[in-house]
Order: structure tokens, then sequence, then C-alpha cells
């Protein structure tokens, strides 16, 4: 692993960083796979996330040869990434000339891509297993246990960024839906006392008229209540039915 622990803790700085306004996840993840290659002994990276679905995508890659060889992996179902995902554990130190039985159709794509050893550690929070970090090296090259544990480190920090920022923009939608319909529910009593006043009605009834005149014509209730307070309905409309 490369020397240098200020270069190391400014990469988890890095990686820890998702509450910039203009945050990328795509960049974010590139960003991950660039940062293996340059701190830990290994020649390619390549990260995978699950979709909505459960199904592994490759989200980014360091060079052609080891995206070409990932995609293969998704299309077979079988190597280091799908393991690691579905077991949720590390899967290190493999020399692929002793992995044909292992992934029988794997291995050969790999060996002819060029490498010779390959890594990967889930990315993973509690039990929560969201995709799996790839690590490839063009020799059977045996990683120690501190570049394994610095590894893992970085795939955690990064995907505690990545469930930190779903949950941010979730709750961001959650917010905004939350405060139309508190803008929505004001407008609606202010046309309620609107039409009561106007019609002659209580206001228990004005939200009965308007709540049919919008289903019957197919409007929002909100809408509706728009129109009533702007004036740019005609009353009768409203209550004549």
């Amino acid at each position: 692993m490369m020397d240098g622990s200020k270069r190391l803790a400014r990469v988890f700085v890095e990686l820890a960083d998702t509450l910039i306004d203009d945050f990328d996840p795509v960049d974010f993840l590139q960003v991950l796979t660039d940062r293996c290659v340059e701190l830990l002994d290994v020649d390619a990276a390549g990260l995978m996330l699950a979709d909505q679905r459960g199904d592994l995508q490759l989200m980014a890659s360091t060079m052609n040869r080891a995206r070409l060889l990932e995609l293969f992996e998704l299309q077979v179902e079988e190597g280091p990434c799908p393991e690691c995902f579905s077991t949720g554990r590390p899967v290190v130190n493999v020399d692929l000339a002793d992995a044909q039985g292992r992934w029988p159709r794997f291995v050969p794509a790999a060996v002819e891509a060029g490498f010779g050893g390959t890594h990967a550690v889930p990315m993973r929070l509690r039990r929560q297993v969201i995709g799996a970090l790839n690590l490839f090296t063009d020799r059977p090259d045996h990683l120690d246990d501190e570049t394994v544990a610095v590894a893992q480190a970085m795939a955690d920090v990064a995907t505690i960024g990545l469930l930190h920022e779903r949950n941010l923009s979730e709750q961001a939608a959650i917010a905004e839906q939350l405060q139309t319909a508190l803008n929505s529910r004001v407008l609606i009593e202010q046309a309620k006392g609107v039409l009561a006043a106007r019609a002659g009605l209580d206001v228990d009834q004005a939200f009965t008229r308007m709540r049919a005149h919008a289903r019957r014509n197919g409007f929002t209730l909100t809408a509706v209540a728009a129109a009533v307070v702007s004036g740019s309905v005609d009353i009768q409309l409203i209550t004549s039915a």
C-alpha cells in the first residue's frame, strides 16, 4: 500500500463529503475506484451497485479491460463481485490460476484480459449490502491484512456517504411533499371561507361543494380552491350541484 497517512486521511475526507450541493454519485464512485488504484497495490478497480430490483449494475471502472470483464461478470453471474455481494463477505487473494473450478466462465475471461489475481469487498452498512468493490491485479499478488482493511474501510465510508445522500434525498422529497400539502390545506381553508360567505353556506357545505365540483370536472381540490380565492370561477358552477 502507498505510504503516507496524510494522503490516506485526505482520501477518507474526500469520500465522506457527500453534503455538497452538486453531489454526483457517478463521479463519487469513479473517485473511489481511482483512489483504490492510487492507494492500494492493485492495477484496476471497479464498482457495482444493486438497483431497485436487487440486480448488480456496473457503476465505475478505472480501465476498459476491467470494465469489459466486469460486464461479462454480470452477464454470466459469477465472479468475485457477485459472490461478495450475495454473501456480504470479502473475497480476497484469489489466484485466478487456481480458481477455474470456482468460477468456470469468469476465470478464462479474466486471464484473457490480463489479470492474474482478484479481490472484492462488500459495499455494506451493518446488514445492508448495496454492492461490491472489485480489485484486480495483473499478477496473483497477495494483499496483506492492512491493505484489505483499508479497502474495506474505503468501501464502508463510501457506502455510508451514498446511503446518507439517499436518505437526504428521500427526506427532502418527503419534506417538499409535506410543505405542498400544508400549502394546499391553507388555500383550501381560505376557499371554504370565501365560498361560504359568497354563497350563504356553512364552511362544511362549502367544502363539500368544492370537492364535488373538483371530482365532477377532473380538477384537483387545490386547483378549485385557488380558483375560488382568485375569483376566476363562477360560484354558481360550484354551488349548483
